[in-house]
């Protein structure tokens, strides 16, 4: 690898670490874009047999109530079987949103493997490294998804740049 004299990450860093983290949690977005697919068609399905139930409702046998208020009941009815569909829609809605959230969560902690981690190592460029090493806090646990994850978005965001300036700073107050 030829060294970077800009000091600044490569496109290469971004792809890299891009492609590395999709290995590592392919397995996760397949199985949650499996289970939102699954849920939507199967709620789908029974949204759809709700509303033809609630249309096939006959309230006459509520006459005891009034002709009023059976008329009442017959005109509104489809509106509150729509704000059934509604309410299960935002609990399912809800649950999934849960469900992806708790994944992405147990995916951030899953620990890098020494392979897959020198396999990346040795592709970084030095300010790419330098990046990594700022995201990993703790040393004293290794390096998981969750630490990959943040430095790729550093590099995003110009990390190194700021590592660089900081060093600056910090020679010139010490110089």
């Amino acid at each position: 690898m030829k060294p970077n004299p800009t000091l600044q990450p490569t496109a290469r860093d971004s792809a890299i670490l891009r492609s590395t983290l999709l290995k590592l949690t392919a397995t996760q977005k397949i199985v949650c874009t499996v289970v939102v697919a699954v849920v939507a068609l199967v709620w789908y399905d029974l949204l759809n047999r709700l509303i033809a139930f609630g249309d096939r409702i006959d309230y006459s046998g509520l006459h005891v109530l009034g002709v009023q208020a059976v008329e009442f009941l017959q005109r509104y009815n489809p509106f509150f079987w729509w704000a059934v569909v509604v309410l299960c829609t935002l609990i399912i809605a809800y649950f999934l949103y849960g469900f992806v959230q708790g994944s992405q969560r147990r995916v951030k902690k899953k620990l890098v493997q020494a392979d897959t981690f020198t396999e990346l190592i040795e592709q970084l460029s030095d300010p790419a490294k330098e990046v990594l090493r700022w995201a990993w806090h703790d040393r004293s646990h290794p390096v998981t998804v969750g630490v990959l994850q943040r430095t790729a978005a550093e590099l995003r965001s110009g990390r190194a740049g700021k590592i660089e300036l900081s060093r600056q700073h910090a020679a010139l107050l010490d110089g």
